[in-house]
């Protein structure tokens, strides 16, 4: 099957580390990741990651380097 085929529903997944990633809906989502809330087609989940996933630094670096300033 290729991505432009693909006739899957997705959701968007986001870890404890705000980190995002997509995953099949139909599939349980593996430990230490939890549905955002975004749910549609590969490309839409995709799309939706890029508009919301702007700091590409793990929430742990981001608070450390808060303490720092």
């Amino acid at each position: 099957m290729t991505e432009e085929n693909d006739e899957a529903v997705y959701r968007v997944v986001r870890n404890d580390e705000e980190q995002y990633s997509i995953w099949r809906a139909d599939r349980e989502l593996p430990l230490g990741w939890h549905a955002e809330g975004t749910e549609g087609s590969r490309q839409d989940c995709l799309d939706h990651i890029g508009r919301v996933w702007t700091d590409m630094r793990p929430l742990s670096l981001r608070r450390r380097m808060e303490q720092v300033s």
